[in-house]
């Protein structure tokens, strides 16, 4: 599939599915990597990983378009189209698009975590982005005393 016929599949679902024209550009982007697609608040244009497609076809792909078309939709008409409005699940549910999508194989993402913390009492081990301070804060779950392991 080429970015041609993907702008008319994007087209074709949105008048099929929504019953309004999708005026702008949808396009391939290589680039993508955890994601099956995005809308571009700015230009409202519509990105799809094409990964997505090569991997598990047509009807994941329809469900992505569907998902990024909510989006679409919904930010042009001015109401709630970020994943935790009520207004975006609703017509998310209502056109049957995709609320999340498969993970690619071989995609990884990377483990942010840099800081390790260890119970005294109860021997957790607590992964943090953030350093804490160990004599303010103690353990979720016997309120031990936490001890700074590694700081990578």
């Amino acid at each position: 599939m080429n970015q041609q016929q993907l702008q008319q599949l994007t087209e074709t679902i949105s008048n099929e599915y929504f019953g309004k024209s999708f005026r702008h550009t949808a396009r391939f982007n290589n680039r993508l990597q955890t994601t099956g697609g995005r809308y571009l608040l700015r230009s409202h244009d519509i990105e799809i990983n094409p990964k997505q497609y090569m991997h598990f076809g047509m009807e994941a792909l329809i469900g992505i378009i569907k998902h990024e078309l909510v989006h679409y939709h919904l930010h042009i008409e001015g109401r709630g189209y970020k994943h935790r409005d009520p207004e975006f699940k609703q017509l998310l549910k209502q056109v049957g698009g995709a609320r999340y999508c498969d993970s690619l194989p071989g995609a990884v993402r990377k483990e942010t975590y840099k800081h390790l913390y260890k119970c005294t009492d109860c021997n957790v081990a607590f992964k943090r982005k953030r350093r804490i301070n160990t004599a303010k804060y103690v353990c979720g779950r016997c309120r031990g005393k936490l001890v700074h392991i590694i700081s990578e």
